[in-house]
């Protein structure tokens, strides 16, 4: 009896909601206006809460994603930080080795420098630095590779400078041999190498020799080891004289840094300063 009274219970209410449906389907739209606002004071707060779940959701991810992209940068920024910290660390240890191994410039400036074009052709031998007026390099300074000197300045910019090496057809250097008591001019010769010519046949040259570059005051205060004799035999035009080539201590194709000598660091500030200013138009 119990369970017959919840079935007529069931369907009456399923009728009372029929019937309430189709009322508010066919009532004016003033009417339903009202109930929509009676209905969402009454719902308020689950209304609102159901809409804050996919904002909140939405503000969590978007966090996320700003701090795992601050993450990243500040990875990035110690990354770069590091490698710097170690090329620094590189430079100081090549320029703490090069006055180590070569005494005469200890009173000397270095300037590391990078290679960042090269020309090394038939008859021109010379590459582009990424140092200039900016740091202190003037031009005819002579630039050091792998513990030998290979060139001079021969232009630059303010932040850039053309070396010429001394193999270059248009370089010319004074140069001398240990234990050969005479003046020699080296002659650069194209492909990797150079010539020393008018030495008389009487002094014994031989293949291996170092060959020194002459000291320059104000650029180079005592000999430095240029290259070596590769090749010495008596001049076809001349046969009282030798006629010897020159190759470069180090491989020069090889080469991706250098270092700028500054004899005289304060002079040679003062020498880049007052170039700038007359560049300028004395200002």
């Amino acid at each position: 009896m119990a369970g017959k009274r919840i079935r007529i219970s069931s369907r009456m209410l399923f009728a009372w909601f029929m019937l309430g449906g189709l009322i508010l389907l066919f009532s004016p739209l003033g009417i339903t206006s009202r109930f929509q606002f009676a209905f969402a004071r009454l719902f308020r707060w689950p209304l609102s809460a159901g809409r804050q779940m996919p904002l909140s959701a939405k503000t969590e991810l978007s966090l996320k994603n700003d701090a795992e992209k601050k993450e990243s940068q500040y990875q990035n920024y110690i990354a770069n930080l590091e490698a710097e910290l170690l090329q620094k660390n590189q430079t100081i240890q090549q320029l703490s080795g090069l006055r180590t191994r070569l005494h005469d410039l200890e009173g000397a400036k270095l300037i590391p420098a990078d290679i960042i074009i090269s020309s090394l052709t038939s008859r021109q031998s010379e590459f582009i630095i990424n140092r200039g007026k900016d740091d202190g390099v003037c031009k005819d300074m002579f630039v050091i590779g792998d513990n030998s000197v290979i060139g001079t300045i021969s232009d630059l910019s303010g932040r850039t400078a053309k070396v010429r090496l001394f193999t270059d057809a248009s370089s010319t250097v004074q140069v001398n041999i240990p234990d050969v008591e005479t003046n020699m001019l080296m002659q650069g010769a194209g492909n990797n190498s150079a010539k020393i010519k008018m030495v008389p046949v009487k002094h014994q040259i031989k293949v291996g020799e170092p060959v020194m570059l002459r000291k320059k005051p104000g650029f180079l205060d005592s000999a430095m080891v240029v290259g070596e004799v590769q090749q010495c035999k008596r001049d076809s035009k001349n046969p009282a004289l030798w006629d010897i080539t020159v190759k470069p201590s180090c491989d020069i194709t090889k080469l991706n840094n250098v270092a700028v000598i500054i004899m005289n660091p304060q002079s040679s500030g003062n020498l880049s300063r007052a170039e700038n200013a007359k560049a300028s138009g004395g200002k």
